[in-house]
């Protein structure tokens, strides 16, 4: 089923919404499919906690990797059987893992001992993967210090799950969020090849490693206003190479475990928001500044603003009578000192550089 028409947020009882393309989507999917065929996917559903993204992916086969009892249980009802959710989340309360335990839920993360005496209380007999720590420098956000621990303390924590009662599976990293060095994947695949050669010392086999997401989606502009182009396959084969690797230190059945959120999504989506104002105002060093406040802004949608410019396309309206008004792209810089930003809070940061038509009612931030 394709997604259904764009909607005309710029028309009388128009509102800011979000607007996905589902065969965008499937496509997506499947092209991982082929580019890492021997890797499961899951959906990190953080990305795009929409309902109709989530049963699309659930009919095509893909997994979904939830953050905490609403998305697990949104997830269930999305249509993704209970085996194919993966509670990612290493921070997470005694009350959120037996509530998760509760909905069936075995698989979980960890990355702390006082995490995994909690699963151990709440989870009984449940499979635990331990998330290694890796830099992700090249990446837009790095998770390094939030997530993962040292190699040598995951060998701690596995080997004492066993006598927790839990079953050590795994191992997990994150090379950190929209990430566009190869390399960062390469020692990823490195550090956790070490602690499998560590763990097999120590008598521990696991089945599964998961590489995380990371993988750079193709439509942002940089936060100079530059085309982001994300060198795919070179990331893609680096992963093959790096899954090859594993498999021949671990000796044995490896099964692998892919969680893309924004790779699949960003692409996408379209948030359809509407032109608050437009403003002049000289400001005190004497430039006069034209300001064009959207009703989204850093803290309602455009969340990364501060790393990347987003792309805005304005609805123009032909000159002929009666006729549809239709999305045309607006990206160019505005001849006079401009910014954009939310209407609610003002910020800084350029978010995109437009030139506007004054009988523009709405725009469309990618």
């Amino acid at each position: 089923m394709t997604s259904p028409p764009r909607p005309r947020p710029g028309e009388p009882g128009g509102h800011d919404r979000l607007v996905y393309d589902l065969d965008g989507i499937r496509a997506r999917y499947a092209e991982l499919c082929r580019e890492l065929p021997s890797a499961a996917v899951r959906f990190a559903m953080k990305a795009a906690p929409d309902d109709g993204v989530l049963r699309a992916l659930a009919a095509v086969g893909a997994g979904v990797d939830a953050a905490g009892p609403q998305e697990l249980r949104q997830a269930l009802r999305a249509g993704f059987p209970v085996e194919s959710v993966h509670y990612g989340n290493t921070i997470k309360s005694d009350a959120d893992i037996a509530e998760a335990y509760a909905l069936g839920v075995r698989l979980f993360v960890t990355d702390s001992r006082e995490d995994l005496a909690a699963l151990a209380r709440h989870a009984p007999g449940a499979r635990v993967f331990c998330r290694i720590a890796v830099e992700g420098g090249s990446a837009l956000w790095g998770l390094k210090h939030k997530f993962g621990c040292a190699p040598d303390e995951g060998v701690r924590l596995l080997r004492e799950a066993a006598g927790l009662g839990l079953v050590p599976s795994g191992l997990s990293v994150h090379v950190g969020s929209q990430q566009m060095d190869p390399d960062a994947w390469r020692e990823a695949c490195e550090r956790l090849a070490a602690v499998l050669e560590a763990l097999g010392e120590a008598g521990i086999t696991l089945d599964h490693v998961n590489l995380g997401g990371g993988l750079p989606a193709r439509g942002y502009l940089s936060a100079e206003g530059e085309p982001l182009d994300p060198p795919l396959d070179k990331i893609f084969a680096t992963l093959r190479e790096g899954v090859e690797r594993l498999r021949a230190v671990h000796g044995g059945h490896l099964d692998v475990v892919m969680e893309p959120g924004r790779w699949l999504v960003a692409d996408h989506g379209t948030i359809h928001a509407r032109v608050v104002r437009l403003t002049r105002r000289r400001m005190p060093d004497g430039v006069l500044q034209h300001w064009l406040y959207l009703s989204c802004g850093k803290f309602n949608g455009l969340y990364e603003m501060d790393a990347l410019q987003y792309r805005l396309r304005f609805p123009t309206r032909s000159a002929a009578p009666g006729s549809r008004r239709s999305w045309r792209a607006r990206r160019a810089t505005a001849t006079t000192p401009s910014r954009t930003t939310a209407g609610t809070c003002g910020f800084p940061r350029i978010c995109a550089r437009a030139i506007l038509s004054r009988s523009s009612p709405a725009a469309r931030t990618r």
